[in-house]
């Protein structure tokens, strides 16, 4: 998901969304944030934010190349990949 924000936002105004634990998204060791809910048949769904979208805000935070490709367990080549893909 591009706006993972946004989709949470949309989301949480729905009454009908079954969540898989607490309903809070969970962020992974390499920073890339994630919800669980069910679908109408009872299915696990994921959503995650676009890798992408994680190289962006941690650049954006003040995150150097470097230090994103450290916390991310990426190379920088494959970060700058991803970025102009």
């Amino acid at each position: 998901e591009d706006d993972f924000d946004g989709f949470i936002t949309k989301l949480k105004k729905r009454n009908d969304i079954r969540y898989l634990g607490s309903g809070e998204a969970g962020e992974a060791p390499w920073g890339q944030r994630a919800i669980h809910f069910y679908d109408l048949d009872g299915h696990i769904i994921e959503v995650g934010e676009n890798l992408k979208m994680v190289v962006r805000r941690f650049l954006d935070s003040g995150m150097s190349m470097e230090q994103t490709s450290k916390r991310m367990d990426v190379s920088v080549s494959d970060l700058e990949k991803l970025l102009l893909s």
